[in-house]
């Protein structure tokens, strides 16, 4: 019986063999009960309204083949069971189309009537059971869960699985979408999904409210599928994340995994799993203030690239170098940033209101906003104060209190909560820690362009001086908000129009960047790293040497982009921007310039000996 509802459901939701070949058997363990949830609910909760319809129709047309008419002629007749399952059709079905094939007698007539009785009750039974289905929970669920996996298994470009959809999927969700790059949401929390029909998504984003910890709600989302390009575990909840990469990395280990932790030793078990890209926002945070501390352009340049195109210049902070800092809360937030604090040689006084097993005479207990415990803390001689507790009201008190003792403190904070956020801007924070947008900017800067990634990581070992410039150089063609990142491949796909360009000793980046509209004036746009093999140049020169198969992580604006992907393939583009020679862009006028080229040469049509021509040119 399950083979044939199996081979039913293929054949309404149209699931070839195809389809199932592509699935992993791990991942396709399950997968048949899933497939045919809907029949066996619509089966188990409307099995008695259809055998009650049935039994009614049944008895009705024995009936009419069993009570005799009269024909024309006034001989008795028996109706046959055709005729008798035709007249119950259209009667029970309240089309009615008269008395056939003869006039009905009396008797004929009363167990029509009894018979329409029956058949109202059975079609009002069945249609009410049909209605309580439809609202039923569980079948609404299987509907929405076949919608989903036929949305899935029509994707045919590459796209993300976010596993989980809080406030990092959704800055993620509004950042991929503008990038046009597709994803598909799975997240335990209904409200969730149904809030992707309230975002203007340029494309229809499929979403599904299942387990993400279940490998078949994972496979039904697209993780089996051949498009999935990567997996991003974005819940809120350590192990839950942990059990996503778990299962990314044995059902599908050629995937680029990216989740998100605040546990030390979670992290390390995530590692066990092949190698996931982890991110711990509170380590991050720490990392980028002692950069602050270190290289402020640098940390500067970096805020603003990762937070994408359309970002505002962010300004530059100068956190204290030298001095005491005051840290409330020693969670996970506050023991990160105390220890990288420590390593760039800064004492720390730690307030926390429970008692903490950690001997370190710097800690205070106590409430840090009793005038006593802040009185302990001597916040007066401090530089530095950090508001880290996981309460964004704490938080905010504790920023008041340490700014009317000391005014002059740089503030540190966390928020954690989005609600929350204009408050936290009218405080006019220094340096303000969302662990949701750290996620999300360093999750962007992974996948939107690998490009991108690589220049952060090697951009800080250039210095301060360096980074200084390449901001002032950023604004100078984009302006105050960052414009578009994208990549260009020096291949013969994608640049067809420079390919024999790139083979001579004059390929030179200056040249490539020259205008179409003037090649004397440059486009602009900023290179900010050069990929050959394993080789990576940061912010090439003019007279960079170019070769073939080079990649180009550029910065501008979309006029200039498209100026000069003009140039990367269009071949009298190309001529007139490489070499200065304008040619025409048809074939058909290029066919007409050599024939007048191949007559100039040989004297045809100018009435004068070729050696004339020659001597006048």
């Amino acid at each position: 019986m399950s083979n044939v509802l199996l081979v039913l459901w293929q054949q309404l939701f149209g699931q070839d063999d195809e389809d199932r070949a592509r699935i992993p058997w791990r991942a396709r363990i399950g997968s048949g009960d899933q497939a045919s949830q809907t029949i066996f609910v619509i089966m188990r909760r409307m099995r008695a309204p259809l055998i009650t319809l049935i039994a009614i129709f049944a008895i009705t047309v024995l009936g009419l083949v069993l009570i005799p008419g009269l024909d024309r002629s006034g001989a008795p007749f028996h109706m046959s069971f055709f005729d008798a399952f035709y007249f119950m059709s259209y009667t029970a079905s309240t089309i009615g189309f008269g008395e056939l094939p003869y006039p009905f007698t009396d008797n004929q007539r009363m167990w029509v009537t009894i018979s329409i009785y029956l058949t109202v009750i059975g079609w009002a039974y069945a249609i009410g059971s049909l209605l309580t289905l439809i609202q039923d929970r569980s079948f609404r669920h299987a509907l929405a869960l076949q919608r989903f996996r036929r949305k899935v298994r029509r994707l045919r470009e590459p796209f993300l699985l976010f596993a989980g959809y809080g406030q990092t999927g959704e800055l993620l969700g509004r950042s991929f979408d503008q990038l046009g790059q597709q994803f598909v949401v799975i997240d335990q929390s209904p409200d969730r999904i149904d809030s992707l029909d309230l975002v203007a998504y340029r494309a229809d984003i499929p979403g599904l409210a299942g387990d993400v910890r279940n490998p078949h709600h994972l496979a039904i989302a697209g993780l089996d599928h051949p498009f999935c390009s990567g997996v991003l575990a974005l819940t809120g909840d350590d192990e839950v994340n942990l059990a996503v990469t778990m299962a990314a990395a044995l059902l599908r280990p050629d995937l680029q995994v990216i989740a998100r932790t605040v546990s030390p030793a979670i992290e390390f078990r995530m590692q066990a799993f092949g190698t996931p890209s982890v991110v711990n926002p509170f380590d991050r945070f720490g990392d980028h203030l002692r950069l602050a501390l270190n290289a402020p352009a640098c940390y500067q340049l970096l805020t603003w690239l990762e937070s994408g195109p359309g970002a505002e210049r962010p300004r530059r902070g100068r956190p204290p170098t030298q001095g005491r800092w005051v840290v409330c809360g020693y969670g996970r937030f506050g023991k990160e940033l105390t220890s990288d604090l420590r390593a760039e040689g800064l004492a720390v006084t730690i307030i926390e209101p429970a008692a903490v097993s950690d001997p370190d005479p710097s800690i205070l207990i106590g409430d840090g906003s009793e005038p006593t415990v802040m009185a302990k803390a001597d916040l007066a001689t401090a530089v530095g104060f950090v508001a880290g507790t996981d309460n964004d009201t704490t938080n905010l008190s504790l920023i008041a209190g340490a700014r009317r003792i000391n005014r002059s403190l740089f503030v540190a904070a966390r928020q954690n909560s989005q609600a929350s956020a204009p408050l936290f801007a009218a405080m006019e924070i220094d340096s303000l820690l969302v662990p949701t947008e750290v996620i999300a900017h360093e999750m962007y800067a992974q996948l939107s362009t690998p490009l991108l990634w690589r220049f952060l990581q090697e951009m800080p070992s250039r210095g301060d001086d360096w980074a200084r410039a390449v901001l002032d150089r950023l604004t100078e063609h984009c302006g105050r908000y960052l414009q578009e990142l994208w990549k260009v491949q020096l291949k013969t796909a994608d640049a067809p129009a420079v390919g024999r360009w790139l083979g001579g000793a004059d390929a030179r980046l200056g040249d490539l960047m020259r205008s179409p509209d003037d090649r004397e004036s440059r486009l602009a746009v900023v290179p900010l790293l050069l990929q050959r093999g394993e080789r990576t140049e940061l912010t090439p020169d003019n007279d960079f040497q170019l070769e073939a198969d080079d990649e180009i992580l550029f910065a501008g604006r979309s006029s200039e982009r498209r100026l000069l992907e003009n140039t990367l393939a269009d071949d009298s583009t190309s001529e007139y921007v490489l070499h200065g020679r304008h040619v025409a862009s048809s074939w058909i006028w290029r066919r007409i310039g050599q024939d007048r080229i191949a007559k100039d040469r040989t004297g045809k049509g100018h009435g004068r000996p070729t050696e004339d021509h020659a001597s006048v040119n």
